[in-house]
């Protein structure tokens, strides 16, 4: 027993001393995260084998399917901003709203939102916030607050795209039905998280608004979801249920009738361009606007895979934006987009191997030793067991308190150890899988817009002469909330 505890002293003590080393950056997460593998795995009594097949070659190649669908969503990104896609949608959002600051805010964040459901990046983030910063500051907001609505839209716009879903089937075993539903609900209450952010921010500023139509829009906007969430997700009515699906079986039809018309269009202005007819090839059409929608609208709506989804609609992109030197193009993103993802490649080839040291290969193991256990998660299950929150109060009071450490790389965060976290405590049968993956998500809001150690965070702060830890107190309250309200949901939901 002695033992035991001075192993799982030097567990905790790992991930202190690494998590200090991410806070103040004298090793970046990619390496932290292998190394944190490593010496998890001796400290628990792996033998040298098993760390060097099980933990290092098999953990690498664990979450191949989410690299992969990453890999497919960077080509797709740099798709959209060579072939200048992307800046003529934020030019054309910023002159539909005109001048006055809270429609531009609300407009600009909804395109935002909109293009970041496909994009991803920091190579987007810059090419897109060049465009965007500028526009907002324009009509007179802050540089905080420009920022802030950056923030916000990205995040707004992460939660539907669906090249960050895979990493939940991946580790937690979910199906994709479940991450979308959850997700859906998640997306509107930031959405409501960011109308109020905009309204209050830039009544703070001075800036004149019409508060009257601010609250009524909001308030409708509320109700409507509101309800739309209670009779589809909460009241079991028979009813209602064969009402929603003829509705839904109604937009599907509509949405095949629609996007057959718009290939009719597309491939009409593809055949002008190959032969010579359009004399406006260089110009972006309507058409190309839909690109960053095809990949969510074929997952969510024609159930298709995410790689399927997003090499149709790469696909779409090239035919739409076709021009001369596009297959060139079309070459560069399938290599440039494809290595832009590398960092978060290899980000997720240690959050494999970390995957593997906790919770092991998996049965092959166990059945090659004769039943043992992974002495790793022998050792945590119990701990795990004992501490992790199992009734759904317990569940939001806990993680809504310990949603911070959703910063600075720490175990609540995905992009850190979280992954890692949940997978101890699925295998620990502590909560629901759904339910981690709801309380994942909601506080991954916090490390999605404060976070300052995100690159994207500090570049923005750089390029609005601020310091980063701004933006993290000024986003702080809103985002902490939403996770507080993504966790409620998430409880009534999976309990």
């Amino acid at each position: 027993m002695p033992g035991e505890w001075l192993q799982l002293f030097g567990f905790f003590l790992v991930f202190i001393v690494l998590a200090l080393a991410m806070f103040f950056r004298r090793i970046p997460a990619l390496l932290a995260l292998p190394l944190m593998a490593i010496l998890i795995a001796l400290l628990g009594g792996v033998g040298w084998s098993d760390l060097l097949e099980s933990v290092i070659a098999d953990g690498a190649i664990k979450l191949h399917r989410a690299y992969t669908v990453a890999m497919f969503g960077g080509m797709l990104s740099f798709l959209l901003q060579k072939s200048s896609v992307a800046e003529s949608l934020i030019k054309k959002g910023a002159e539909l709203a005109g001048d006055k600051p809270w429609s531009v805010a609300l407009i600009m964040l909804l395109v935002i939102a909109m293009l970041f459901t496909t994009l991803g990046g920091l190579g987007a983030i810059i090419m897109v916030a060049t465009i965007a910063l500028p526009i907002l500051s324009s009509v007179g907001i802050s540089a905080t607050t420009t920022a802030g609505i950056f923030l916000v839209g990205l995040n707004l716009g992460g939660i539907l795209n669906a090249g960050n879903w895979a990493l939940y089937v991946d580790v937690l075993q979910l199906e994709r039905s479940q991450i979308q539903t959850f997700a859906l609900i998640l997306f509107a209450v930031i959405l409501l998280m960011c109308l109020v952010y905009l309204t209050r921010e830039l009544m703070r500023e001075g800036h004149p608004l019409s508060l009257r139509r601010i609250i009524a829009a909001s308030v409708g906007v509320l109700l409507l979801l509101t309800m739309f969430v209670l009779l589809k997700f909460f009241i079991q009515i028979p009813v209602l249920d064969r009402f929603f699906s003829f509705i839904g079986s109604g937009i599907k039809i509509v949405f095949t009738l629609g996007w057959i018309a718009v290939l009719v269009v597309v491939l009409v202005d593809f055949l002008k361009k190959i032969t010579g007819r359009d004399r406006h090839m260089s110009r972006v059409k309507w058409t190309a606007y839909l690109t960053p929608l095809i990949p969510l609208i074929l997952i969510l709506v024609f159930k298709l895979s995410f790689i399927t989804a997003f090499v149709l609609g790469l696909l779409y992109g090239f035919v739409v934006t076709y021009r001369k030197g596009s297959v060139n193009m079309l070459s560069q993103a399938i290599i440039e987009g494809g290595g832009s993802v590398i960092p978060a490649v290899a980000l997720m080839m240690g959050i494999g191997m970390l995957l593997n040291a906790i919770m092991g290969p998996g049965e092959s193991w166990s059945i090659a030793h004769q039943g043992a256990e992974w002495p790793v998660l022998a050792l945590l299950r119990p701990v795990v067991e004992h501490i992790v929150p199992s009734t759904p109060i317990a569940y939001v009071l806990v993680f809504t308190i310990l949603a911070p450490l959703a910063l600075y790389r720490g175990p609540l965060n995905v992009w850190g150890m979280g992954y890692g976290l949940a997978a101890v405590i699925w295998a620990s049968g502590s909560l629901p899988p759904a339910a981690i993956m709801g309380m994942l998500l909601s506080v991954g809001v916090i490390q999605g817009v404060s976070d300052p150690t995100n690159t994207h965070n500090v570049w923005i702060a750089n390029e609005l002469h601020l310091d980063v830890q701004q933006l993290l107190w000024k986003t702080l309250p809103y985002v902490w909330v939403t996770a507080c309200v993504g966790l409620i949901c998430s409880a009534l939901l999976h309990f």
